[in-house]
């Protein structure tokens, strides 16, 4: 989203002009109903994984970063730890090792709040992107994710709270997506991951810092997973050259309040077709109601700037729709 891009340029790192693929903002659809606004600053960039995952190597290696592939890790007392069995000793450690943290409960800041745990699927396909949007379809099961990645591929992601529910399945509840899917060819295996919301009492303790999914997470439904994690190391950074480590709890609290707030607005949708309904009529009969709640979620204007008028013209087309 052009909020994560401008926090990766924060961090010195730019993105390559060949990798990954522009798209211009967001479209929602559910049944005949569809609503999309444009980003109102730049454009956001589809691009997989392994790609991005290569431009965030060279430009570490660049400055100088060493990578220990393969190293096992463990704790000693005092916020020490192994690798490979030898101690290491650090002013800093910080823990970037996923959803799943060993750090984490290591160093005791496991504790913190599960409000909803759902299941994520995606495959790429070799196919062309038909939208210049990604799009976001609506079930009463689940939501359908299509990002162009490339000028030929394109990633489809399946998230729902259904645990059994998986890909091939989900799709058929999308017919507009299946009937794109067609003749397409799968370049990727189905892969699948947890999409908690999680929030943390504390970040940090003594030298260590938590940051990316480590740190908590939102749900998927918001795109903001990278977007966070490079918002947080913007302010770690920060915080380290502070030597205060609280200053970097404060700043985390804030990037997240915005996309867990968004979150529950969104998630308020999933398995209530009746109030889905009344929300596709209202934005689709005043589409610029979409185009501010888009600006705010990406932080192209404050919350506050929405606007009671705003909040008004929305709360009377969900009862009247």
């Amino acid at each position: 989203m052009p909020d994560g891009l401008a926090a990766l340029r924060a961090l010195g790192v730019e993105l390559p002009r060949n990798v990954g693929f522009p798209f211009s903002g967001i479209r929602f659809l559910s049944g005949e109903k569809a609503v999309d606004a444009c980003f109102p600053h730049g454009k956001g960039i589809g691009i997989r994984r392994t790609l991005l995952h290569q431009v965030l190597l060279h430009e570490a290696s660049r400055l100088g970063v060493e990578m220990y592939w393969g190293a096992r890790v463990a704790a000693l007392e005092g916020g020490r730890i192994t690798m490979d069995g030898r101690p290491v000793e650090s002013k800093w450690l910080i823990a970037a090792d996923g959803q799943n943290s060993a750090i984490r409960k290591w160093a005791g800041l496991d504790r913190g709040k599960t409000r909803r745990r759902r299941f994520g699927f995606r495959r790429h396909f070799q196919l062309e992107p038909w939208s210049e949007f990604v799009e976001i379809s609506w079930s009463d099961r689940a939501q359908m994710y299509v990002t162009p990645v490339a000028s030929d591929r394109i990633c489809v992601a399946l998230i729902t709270g259904e645990q059994s529910l998986r890909f091939d399945d989900g799709l058929r509840l999308f017919p507009a997506v299946e009937s794109h899917l067609q003749n397409a060819i799968p370049i990727t295996h189905e892969q699948g991951a947890l999409s908690p919301s999680r929030q943390l009492e504390s970040v940090y303790s003594g030298n260590l810092a938590l940051i990316g999914e480590a740190s908590g997470s939102v749900d998927a439904i918001t795109g903001d997973g990278l977007s966070l994690a490079f918002q947080q190391a913007v302010a770690l950074a920060a915080a380290m050259r502070g030597e205060n480590l609280s200053a970097y709890q404060s700043e985390h609290r804030r990037i997240a309040q915005l996309p867990r707030f968004m979150a529950e607005i969104m998630l308020a949708m999933d398995g209530r077709p009746r109030f889905r309904n009344r929300v596709f009529s209202a934005l689709t009969a005043n589409p610029a109601l979409f185009e501010r709640m888009l600006a705010v979620h990406t932080g192209a204007i404050p919350p506050l700037s929405f606007g009671a008028r705003s909040a008004a013209s929305l709360g009377w087309h969900l009862l009247t729709a």
